[in-house]
């Protein structure tokens, strides 16, 4: 069973900045497509970005196009989601998902693993 645990969520100003980290359990990180979702109160999860095995092929939703960036470190097990401009509106738990899968996927159907998610606030 692979287990996921996110870091780097906190209380933050409108206009600031976070970096999620997502340390992965396994051996290796190697074969898994990794994403980020969120979810915030009242709402659905909904997919943010993805990333290839080799951290060439990226997705992301259009919400948070420029203004977040995933990123992967296969040696370090580890997946990162820069976040900046960050507005109020970004106010969510933020979950790391894998799958082992060469495609990327946006529907969190297609992942099978999850972390237990980190609580990000932005303040107006």
């Amino acid at each position: 069973q692979v287990q996921l645990a996110e870091s780097g969520g906190g209380l933050v100003q409108a206009g600031g900045s976070l970096k999620l980290s997502c340390k992965f359990s396994r051996p290796s990180i190697i074969n898994y497509v990794m994403a980020w979702f969120r979810q915030a109160p009242g709402k659905e999860r909904e997919f943010l970005a993805a990333i290839s095995w080799g951290g060439i092929t990226t997705r992301y939703d259009d919400s948070v196009k420029g203004r977040f960036t995933i990123s992967r470190d296969n040696a370090e097990n580890t997946v990162y989601l820069q976040m900046n401009s960050l507005k109020p509106e970004d106010t969510a738990v933020y979950y790391c998902a894998a799958r082992r899968n060469v495609a990327l996927s946006s529907s969190q159907s297609d992942y099978n693993n999850w972390g237990q998610g980190t609580q990000v606030t932005v303040s107006s």
